[in-house]
């Protein structure tokens, strides 16, 4: 066949060969071989743990160009002026306002029929609260002590650190441990650390700006300050002659640039500044004294305490029942008291503002949590209802606005929905048989941690209703309040005006009593001188007649 030309096909009648096998080749090659067709496989089991993150980003900025550094403000104002003066980008922000305009024209239209839009209710779903414990934290110490204070690592949520005291006065055992502990979570035989403080730890925070540092209060009245990287002792303590005079119940750092300021709160009826960087006396000094006067033999006795940068006053929780609202800058201020809540029957064990709205706060006291308005003084704006038991500690949830947790002296945990119900908790759980003397609520994901009177710390966790923000709850609770301050102030209107129409009453009552005593008074005299006139004309007559008589006799 030539390469060069195309082939050249014929028909012709079909030919079969058979060629058979070479013997000779098949020795030369060897033995045979099997072979299959399939894919090669194996098998791999691999045991992994993730954990879920959900998290917003702000966009503040659209993305710049590869060349263009972002931190350098000269070079993007210059980029920004070059862009705005293209074409395209004329064009483009003029396709895009028309856009913006159509969807403010639907706003607009929306907002003249109200009547239309559809109302805000929570999301539809299964709402089924619930709560099991996960784990246990018990103290290590033969006699045991109360979990007095809880405190979560803001950035390492495995640990916690719990503060152990006796709160009974003056039966405390002799051979009672003075040591709290910073515990590993996922390591619950051993603490991770242990803080050895002079007396007692009543209280325990970390540090927001430093998460290696402590603050305590102590039962003799001293604050302290520890150093996880320098050891178990503190690394400073005030002065005894400038400290507390009674357990300091309640330590909270300030929001500051450097975060070395804090203050503290004690049943001696003061509320103390300090900088950890110089504890040998307080910075500034507030005695709660009702007065205004400064005597701390009238002041009131501080049990919680309540402080959010944001707003300008905190809050005192005071023995008496009464809540008390104090300026932060005293320095500034003749007036360091500004106003006090009264509606309590018994001490204020827990005092936190609302996260999400700060002008609302709960209280825990006597059988009762309430909720407050910073503008309603007079009364609470939502009450629970009287429990059988004292209430001991109560916070809000971080992550909804609407739920807040408490625990009793039977041991229990009330989960409650003010969105939901009012009066009673949505959630009951029989945590332990002792009292529960504590509770935190991890910012993170809800996991709950309460402490008890024989100084067990229990973790729950709660079920995805309660960690879960469900639709419109922001704004639901919202109208919620202001529509209780609403009624609240309505309500105190109503009974001013009553306690004036009384007063004005009884003020035009004895007004009319006087006139009443003055008409009979000068009704008496005129009687009284009408009576001793027709006496004095009834003696004269009788002078004439017997004068009458004498003369006829005579002659």
């Amino acid at each position: 066949m030539d390469i060069d030309h195309s082939c050249d096909f014929s028909e012709s009648a079909v030919e079969h060969e058979d060629i058979p096998p070479d013997p000779a080749l098949q020795e030369i090659c060897g033995s045979e071989v099997n072979t299959e067709l399939s894919k090669d496989m194996t098998e791999v089991s691999t045991m992994t743990s993730f954990e879920k993150v959900s998290q917003g980003i702000n966009h503040v900025e659209g993305g710049w160009a590869k060349m263009i550094n972002a931190d350098d403000t000269e070079v993007t104002a210059r980029y920004k002026k070059k862009y705005l003066k293209d074409e395209h980008c004329q064009h483009t922000i003029m396709e895009t306002a028309s856009v913006m305009e159509h969807c403010n024209q639907c706003k607009e239209a929306e907002d003249c029929f109200p009547d239309l839009k559809d109302e805000k209710v929570v999301q539809e779903m299964e709402y089924e609260p619930a709560s099991r414990i996960i784990s246990m934290l018990r103290d290590p110490n033969k006699v045991k002590r109360t979990a007095t204070s809880l405190s979560w690592h803001p950035l390492d949520y495995h640990k916690l650190a719990v503060a152990y005291s006796c709160l009974e006065f003056q039966r405390a055992p002799k051979n009672m441990s003075f040591d709290s502990y910073i515990w590993n979570i996922e390591i619950c035989n051993k603490p991770e650390m242990t803080l050895k403080p002079i007396s007692p730890l009543v209280c325990l925070e970390y540090n927001h700006k430093d998460t290696h540092i402590l603050i305590g209060g102590s039962y003799n009245g001293q604050i302290g300050y520890w150093d996880t990287r320098s050891g178990s002792q503190p690394v400073q303590m005030s002065a005894t002659e400038h400290s507390h005079k009674d357990p300091v119940y309640k330590v909270i750092w300030l929001q500051t640039k450097i975060g070395t300021e804090t203050f503290s709160a004690s049943t001696d009826g003061q509320v103390l500044f300090w900088d950890i960087r110089n504890m040998n006396e307080p910075t500034k000094r507030l005695v709660l004294d009702p007065s205004k006067k400064g005597n701390r033999e009238n002041a009131f006795g501080a049990v919680s305490m309540e402080f959010e940068n944001s707003m300008a006053k905190f809050l005192v929780g005071t023995e008496q029942g009464l809540v008390v609202s104090c300026n932060r800058k005293l320095e500034t201020t003749d007036d360091p008291i500004v106003c006090m809540y009264s509606g309590h029957h018994g001490p204020i064990y827990a005092l936190q503002r609302n996260p999400f709205f700060p002008k609302n706060f709960l209280t825990v006291a006597d059988w009762t949590a309430r909720i407050w308005s910073e503008d309603i003084k007079e009364s609470s704006i939502i009450s629970s209802k009287y429990h059988m038991t004292y209430l001991l500690d109560g916070c809000w949830s971080p992550v909804r606005p609407s739920v807040f947790f408490t625990v009793k002296m039977d041991g229990t945990l009330d989960v409650w929905d003010i969105l939901f119900k009012e009066k009673d908790p949505i959630l009951f759980s029989q945590v332990c048989d002792e009292a529960l003397y504590s509770i935190r609520v991890r910012d993170k994901d809800s996991m709950v941690c309460c402490g008890s009177q024989l100084g067990t710390v229990r973790l729950l966790k709660m079920s995805p209703d309660l960690c879960t923000l469900q639709k419109n709850e922001k704004a639901l609770v919202s109208e919620m309040f202001e529509r209780e301050t609403k009624r609240e102030k309505i309500l105190e209107g109503q009974y001013r005006e009553r306690h004036q129409m009384k007063h004005s009453t009884s003020v035009e009552d004895e007004g009319g009593k006087d006139d009443m005593e003055e008409l009979l008074a000068c009704t008496e005299s005129e009687f009284f001188e009408t009576v001793e006139a027709e006496k004095k004309k009834i003696e004269d007559k009788e002078k004439e007649r017997r004068k009458v008589v004498c003369v006829k006799a005579s002659k």
